[in-house]
């Protein structure tokens, strides 16, 4: 049912203080973002390193669902975000297996969800989502083209970067000992297709 974490997120009052600390102090790169307006709250997702995602969301009014969250702190961790193929799927296992949910949402294309409140999670607010991730990474981070894999030649080396499932790419490079290994390699397997 899950697939795998694919963020934690980060309630926050101050968006442009912490924004500027993660993105110039940590590194993170900014993808997807957004706002909800009827649960007063915008969003932005980012990924950082192999492929993890991070995400901070904060009040965009004064009657943000965040308000009771953050009404004696500057921020903390909200909640973390489990990947699955098919929300409904995840909505029935959890009715099967008497675990309480809230908030499911399958009318969106792009993001289907709902959540098992930290009562019924060991302390933890736990979202169960369904969407494509290669939709939520900023282009840097992914292979142009739309094509599974891309092959550089970076000075006397050889970069190789393949499409994630998760979103985004991961990369590799060799040199020019190593990519002689791997094609007698793939040479070797292409004989057993």
């Amino acid at each position: 049912m899950v697939l795998r974490i694919d963020h934690v997120s980060i309630a926050v009052r101050d968006y442009e203080k912490a924004d500027a600390f993660f993105t110039k102090l940590l590194g993170l790169i900014p993808g997807g973002k957004g706002r909800d307006e009827s649960a007063g709250f915008y969003f932005q997702v980012y990924s950082v390193g192999d492929l993890s995602r991070f995400e901070l969301i904060a009040p965009a009014d004064d009657r943000s669902f965040l308000d009771s969250f953050l009404k004696e702190r500057e921020g903390g961790v909200h909640h973390i975000t489990f990947q699955v193929h098919d929300i409904n799927a995840a909505r029935s296992y959890l009715e099967t297996e008497n675990i309480p949910y809230l908030g499911f949402n399958d009318k969106s294309e792009k993001w289907k969800e709902l959540f098992i409140h930290p009562s019924n999670a060991f302390g933890v607010l736990i979202q169960f989502a369904e969407f494509n991730p290669h939709e939520w990474i900023n282009e840097s981070e992914m292979i142009r083209e739309k094509k599974e894999w891309e092959i550089k030649k970076v000075g006397s080396r050889m970069l190789f970067s393949i499409l994630h499932p998760g979103g985004g790419k991961v990369e590799k490079e060799f040199s020019k000992a190593e990519l002689d290994i791997l094609i007698n390699e793939l040479v070797k397997i292409r004989t057993l297709i």
